[in-house]
């Protein structure tokens, strides 16, 4: 990816899509440098790596009424911890994406009178920021049970955890219910396919983040699969993996 004029990042709260409310995301993270400077230091300063965090902030045109909108969504989420996944581009399967579990922190709406009401907020980082893909596009509906596109991300090594996010948009139907799970195989056409991590069953918009124990896995292709029930259901959602 080379340079590019930011158009169409995405921002995905919890249950909510946030992207079309907003006109300005920022995605930041640092480790704090801890001083071990000594008398054999040459006479420069050394520093070690302390605690990580990351921080999400956006603001855009306010909006009300149903759960998809910004207000809902965050006082739905105000002050509690939910996972979060942003892309600067674009949410297609594959795109590059940032995943966190977060603390929605704070939340301002208001501006002079005359000025398209705003909104903003800032997000503050519980897990590692972590650097994946997209792996099911937010714009899909699906009505039963299936597969995604399987993705390449390498084999993850001990110590090492893949982390999932599941973005529940959309939910129709008479009881519906879907159940997402993370596969992993050693190829790209899954012929036995390893379920590494399972969400709980969602009815209603809403989001969950899930990681591995930090076990090894030799397999290098991940892809989410889904298991859908009720009576004309339909759900639209996103997913995104990354591999810290």
């Amino acid at each position: 990816m080379g340079k590019f004029t930011l158009l169409d990042a995405r921002l995905f709260a919890p249950g909510a899509d946030l992207s079309g409310a907003s006109n300005k995301i920022e995605l930041s993270s640092e480790i704090e440098d801890k001083d071990t400077t000594n008398y054999r230091s040459g006479g420069w300063k050394e520093v070690i790596g302390g605690l990580g965090s990351a921080e999400i902030s956006g603001e855009g045109q306010w909006e009300a009424g149903d759960p998809s909108k910004v207000d809902d969504a965050s006082w739905a989420t105000l002050g509690g911890v939910g996972p979060y996944t942003v892309c600067p581009t674009d949410s297609v399967v594959g795109a590059l994406a940032y995943i966190t579990a977060g603390m929605r922190a704070d939340y301002k709406v208001g501006d002079a009178v005359g000025e398209v009401a705003p909104w903003s907020g800032t997000v503050k980082s519980s897990w590692p920021l972590v650097r994946g893909q997209i792996a099911h596009p937010p714009g899909t509906a699906r009505t039963a049970t299936g597969v995604g596109t399987a993705l390449q991300l390498g084999a993850i090594t001990a110590g090492k955890r893949l982390y999932a996010a599941l973005h529940v948009l959309s939910v129709a139907g008479t009881t519906p219910s879907i159940t997402a799970r993370i596969e992993t195989d050693d190829n790209a056409g899954f012929t036995t396919p390893t379920t590494l991590l399972t969400f709980g069953a969602a009815t209603a918009p809403g989001g969950q983040i899930l990681r591995g124990d930090g076990t090894a896995v030799t397999d290098t292709y991940y892809r989410v699969a889904w298991t859908i029930t009720g009576s004309s259901p339909s759900f639209m959602f996103t997913a995104s993996l990354g591999i810290r």
